[in-house]
């Protein structure tokens, strides 16, 4: 292969690549970018709803894939040590309401799933990957609204004990 035909190349993978890489996730302590997105009930769920409120809001790349669905289930079997803790859990990923709809119901999903599908929130949470999906990462979101922690790297079979205990931590000192 010629410099030229690699050096081509190259400019075409960072022009289609530039808009994905340009999205910065939110520092921590800074304000969580807002969003408005429907559910798998069809009700529309804002972060302003969510005030007063700890909150966490995890990306997945896809429902109904085995990672997906391994810690979408591992939320709904803490859910009530999540609630107990006084912390509502809000999934999002790309996919349409429908497809929230058939996964929620498939995995008794206590939560609401929301539908991302123009992916501005993925974006603007620095979550959107290249092929289009949100990457799975999470984010703690204090009751004023401000990013309290940022989870860039999840395992989807530990992570819902993980923010579990860092929860307890955090809910103690407000």
């Amino acid at each position: 292969m010629n410099a030229s035909l690699v050096s081509r190349f190259g400019t075409l993978f960072f022009a289609l690549a530039l808009p994905f890489m340009a999205s910065a996730d939110p520092a921590t302590g800074s304000m969580a970018p807002n969003f408005r997105l429907q559910d798998q009930h069809d009700a529309w769920i804002s972060l302003a709803d969510q005030r007063g409120k700890w909150l966490v809001v995890y990306f997945y790349p896809m429902d109904e894939t085995p990672g997906c669905t391994t810690e979408a289930c591992e939320f709904r079997d803490n859910i009530f040590a999540f609630r107990k803790l006084g912390v509502n859990v809000l999934g999002i990923s790309v996919q349409d309401v429908a497809s929230k709809k058939e996964f929620a119901a498939k995995h008794s999903l206590p939560f609401s799933v929301l539908a991302d599908t123009d992916k501005s929130v993925a974006k603007s949470y620095g979550v959107l990957g290249m092929l289009g999906y949100a990457r799975r990462e999470t984010f703690v979101i204090d009751p004023k609204g401000r990013i309290a922690k940022h989870y860039p790297d999840v395992d989807p079979k530990t992570h819902s004990k993980q923010l579990l205990a860092d929860l307890q931590a955090l809910v103690k000192t407000t």
